[in-house]
C-alpha cells in the first residue's frame, strides 16, 4: 500500500509559516503607510511650488484662481490635497497658497494638516487633528 500525501504541509509547518507572515505584516505594513504618507506631503510641496510660480507670473491685481490642475495635489489622478490661493495681507507678501487635504481623502488626519506657502517663501502648516502641529520641517522634509 503507498501514501498518497507524501508532500503535504503538516499543521507544525503551516504554523510556522503564518507565524513569520504575521511577523513580517506586523512590520511592513506601518512603514509602507508611512512611505505613502510621506509621498503625499511631498506632492502637497511640489505643487505649492508649481502654484507659486504660477501666481509669480500672472500679472494681476487680485489673487488669481489657480487652473486645473494646479489646484490640486497631485497633478493627475484623484485630488489628495486642494489648493487655494489666498488674498494678499501684511504678513505675506503678497499672496499665500495653501494646500488642503481632502475630508474624505487619505491624509485627512495626517497631523501635518494644511500646508501653507507665502510669497516671502515662509512655508507652515496648520492642523485640527488633537490642535497638535508638529514643527514645520518634519512636514517638509523631502529627503
Amino acid at each position: 500500500m503507498t501514501r498518497l500525501y507524501t508532500s503535504a504541509f503538516t499543521l507544525l509547518e503551516l504554523m510556522i509559516a503564518l507565524a513569520i507572515a504575521a511577523t513580517l505584516a506586523a512590520f511592513a505594513v506601518p512603514s509602507y503607510r508611512n512611505h505613502v504618507a510621506r509621498t503625499h506631503r511631498i506632492d502637497a510641496a511640489s505643487a505649492l511650488y508649481r502654484a507659486a510660480q504660477f501666481v509669480e507670473g500672472a500679472a494681476s491685481d487680485g489673487a488669481p484662481a489657480l487652473p486645473p490642475g494646479l489646484d490640486q495635489a497631485p497633478q493627475f489622478g484623484s485630488a489628495i490635497y486642494r489648493l487655494r490661493v489666498l488674498p494678499a495681507d501684511d504678513a505675506n507678501g503678497g499672496y499665500s497658497i495653501e494646500a488642503t487635504p481632502g475630508e474624505s481623502g487619505p491624509m485627512r488626519d495626517d497631523p501635518c494638516g494644511t500646508f501653507t506657502l507665502d510669497a516671502t517663501g515662509q512655508r507652515g502648516n496648520r492642523s485640527d487633528v488633537n490642535g497638535v502641529t508638529p514643527a514645520s520641517n518634519e512636514c517638509w522634509n523631502t529627503t
